[in-house]
């Protein structure tokens, strides 16, 4: 009698190889490989024909003109910079998935998002597989999100969870987190690829067919990704990272996907004793202005998505006691740092290699794009001469190795956003070079 041979197929992409591995060889990733049965796929050679089935009723395809939009609009969350990155709310069936680091407050902020739908008189299931019943209570009480339309539960089975949607019939469905609910006919234990991609499946299922909208919380691994396949950021509508340092309060929720709107959108919130608050004019977090104009610090607009914000640079320049000078950074790149300052040293004429340069943000905002050239180099020369920047003056301009300023985006939104502020000088690139920006920064 003839033995059944068996394969090994990777469950995150389907490659099928004869023998046990440890990492596919196709997409890499580690222990994905499951055994099944040889043969079970079918060749190129051999498709499977399958029966047309006849189209009647609504199920017919129509004209895209004649398509109705008003059963998917979308309703608002009660959460302004929420809704800000969904693209104006959520739409009937859509399926959000957030990410986030641990501790970085995604429970939080979707208790906060659940309790304010709630409180406008729509019904809320709240499911989590990671705290009770009890404990999200607690956590409800401490940050004021109370209301007879939340329904809470604590549930880890997929059946279990199924039937409390049944049961509530809810009109929003939050589930923390989907590595955390198991189906019983799945081999494996929650958290799994095979478990993750079943789970969301069975979710996104009924969120199309009750037009529910349904938000997933999603765990990240040691690398910053979404834990599970990687189809399960294909399955859902939009998919949301939020995002902040532990050691400040200020959190950011971006857009990563989003089939109903925009994927540069950015919401701020700001972490308190008494649970998530909105920050919808965040550039005063990011300035610490005093009465005094003080040597080595400058403003700058930095753009976050579409939003811009104000952003202060302040840097230290001292004589160095060791044979290698330091350069320390905070909020800035180290690199683009260096490079500004063998430019500064050879187009400017400043004398930094036997300087310790210290240079950092305030507020614990990160400064990515190179138009915050211009204020990091601003705030090193005001440093080294000792003179201070006028208050009401910004800066905003990449600095080029040969010395000159180019254009950045944005501008003009840069430019009306610091004006709104009181910030009336400016230093982009219409100055020209770095040294006529220097020049006029520091003796305007």
């Amino acid at each position: 009698m003839a033995v059944a041979k068996s394969s090994f197929t990777c469950t995150d992409c389907g490659w099928t190889t004869p023998k046990w591995v440890g990492r596919c060889g196709e997409c890499q990733a580690w222990d994905t490989m499951q055994e099944g049965k040889a043969g079970g796929g079918r060749g190129l050679g051999t498709v499977r024909q399958i029966k047309p089935v006849a189209i009647v009723g609504s199920s017919a395809a129509k004209p895209i003109t004649h398509v109705s939009t008003e059963r998917v609009a979308a309703w608002s969350t009660q959460v302004g910079e929420f809704d800000r990155v969904l693209g104006g709310g959520l739409v009937p069936g859509a399926v959000v998935l957030l990410s986030g680091e641990p501790g970085v407050g995604k429970s939080t902020l979707l208790l906060e998002v659940a309790a304010n739908t709630a409180k406008s008189g729509k019904t809320v299931l709240y499911v989590s597989g990671e705290e009770s019943v009890g404990q999200i209570r607690l956590r409800a009480e401490r940050t004021g999100a109370m209301s007879d339309n939340l329904f809470i539960a604590s549930e880890t089975d997929l059946s279990t969870v199924l039937g409390q949607i049944d049961a509530v019939s809810p009109e929003l469905l939050v589930v923390d987190s989907v590595q955390t609910i198991a189906a019983a006919e799945i081999d494996g234990a929650a958290g799994m690829p095979s478990q993750i991609r079943e789970v969301a499946a069975n979710l996104i299922r009924i969120a199309k067919e009750r037009a529910l909208p349904v938000i997933l919380v999603g765990h990240v691994t040691k690398d910053g990704n979404i834990a599970g396949p990687r189809a399960l950021e294909h399955l859902v509508d939009v998919v949301c990272h939020f995002e902040g340092d532990r050691q400040t309060s200020l959190r950011f929720v971006r857009s990563m996907k989003n089939r109903f709107g925009p994927t540069d959108e950015v919401g701020c919130f700001e972490m308190t004793g008494e649970g998530i608050n909105e920050v919808p004019d965040p550039s005063g977090m990011f300035l610490s202005r005093g009465d005094a104009p003080v040597s080595g610090t400058c403003v700058t607009v930095t753009v976050e998505g579409k939003r811009p914000l104000i952003a202060e640079v302040q840097a230290l320049v001292v004589k160095s006691s060791t044979p290698q000078p330091r350069r320390v950074t905070n909020g800035v790149d180290s690199a683009r740092v260096a490079m500004l300052l063998a430019v500064l040293e050879r187009r400017a004429g400043l004398r930094l290699s036997d300087m310790d340069v210290y240079v950092s943000t305030v507020g614990g905002v990160k400064l990515t794009e190179p138009a915050s050239d211009l204020a990091i180099a601003l705030a090193i020369a005001s440093a080294v001469q000792d003179k201070p920047i006028a208050h009401n003056l910004v800066a905003f301009g990449e600095i080029s190795l040969a010395g000159e300023i180019r254009k950045v985006s944005n501008g003009k939104v840069r430019a009306s956003e610091a004006n709104r502020l009181g910030f009336v000088r400016s230093v982009d690139s219409a100055v020209g070079d770095l040294k006529a920006a220097l020049a006029l920064g520091l003796n305007w």
